[in-house]
């Protein structure tokens, strides 16, 4: 069933304690501000240097925490997010990957440690969120057998079945009007500009009773196989975001 009309979902991802607080303090604004309960993808273990903001802010995981209880859902943003392989993935939109392409036992290990390092911290992962959207097969069983049978990616309209997977879909990253479907709209609350904030404000003053949270997506749409057609639209969307990509590597290569 797609939706109708339009729902969105928040994400912010790359989130950690080395993160640019300030930036983020800014969004965390508007979800409050507005009853937002977005996914926020959680990195357990950051060995990547490019996540390196600020020194480690010693609020960062109670932060988490009163988001969590306020009903945002935590996502596991991969272990380390060290995207330092070439495995290719089944969302192909980028080259280096932390998981695609690694050994099975590996995955799963990586998977289960990460959970483990969340809960730690006193929060509960239930959704998968990989970095730079690199996953594969063997990261589809790992998640099955680590009991996170579900995943914030793909493009199609709805949420899905794939692999005994439930697929949440991503396909924005920025907001965008929309007349039906689900939609998630992935942040980086670390680079961002003040012109992406004031987006989302203007965005969220127009739209925010047409924002979701996870749990009700699962609970009001139930999941099923995508169908012949869908497949071939989704797989369109794709295309069309690698080309944009591309593009605009092309035009800005710095």
């Amino acid at each position: 069933m797609i939706p109708r009309p339009a729902q969105y979902l928040l994400r912010f991802d790359d989130l950690c304690p080395t993160y640019a607080r300030d930036r983020w303090q800014q969004y965390a604004a508007l979800i409050g501000e507005f009853g937002i309960r977005p996914i926020l993808a959680v990195v357990p273990e950051n060995r990547d240097p490019a996540l390196e903001f600020a020194a480690p802010d010693p609020d960062f995981w109670p932060a988490m925490r009163t988001l969590e209880a306020a009903g945002a859902t935590i996502g596991l943003h991969g272990y380390r997010h060290a995207c330092t392989n070439r495995g290719r993935s089944l969302v192909p939109l980028h080259r280096e990957s932390e998981f695609a392409g690694i050994p099975e036992p590996m995955q799963r290990q990586w998977i289960r440690e990460g959970i483990v390092s969340l809960r730690s911290h006193g929060l509960d992962p239930t959704i998968w969120v990989a970095p730079r959207h690199g996953f594969d097969r063997a990261t589809l069983r790992a998640l099955r057998d680590e009991g996170m049978a579900v995943l914030s990616d793909g493009f199609a309209r709805r949420p899905y079945l794939d692999e005994r997977v439930l697929w949440i879909p991503q396909q924005l990253w920025a907001p965008a009007e929309k007349r039906d479907g689900l939609w998630t709209i992935c942040l980086h609350a670390n680079t961002a500009a003040d012109a992406q904030i004031v987006q989302l404000r203007d965005f969220l003053d127009r739209y925010a009773a047409q924002f979701t949270c996870l749990q009700r997506v699962v609970e009001e749409n139930p999941a099923t196989v995508l169908s012949a057609a869908e497949r071939l639209a989704a797989a369109g969307r794709l295309l069309r975001t690698r080309a944009r990509r591309a593009a605009k590597k092309i035009l800005n290569p710095g």
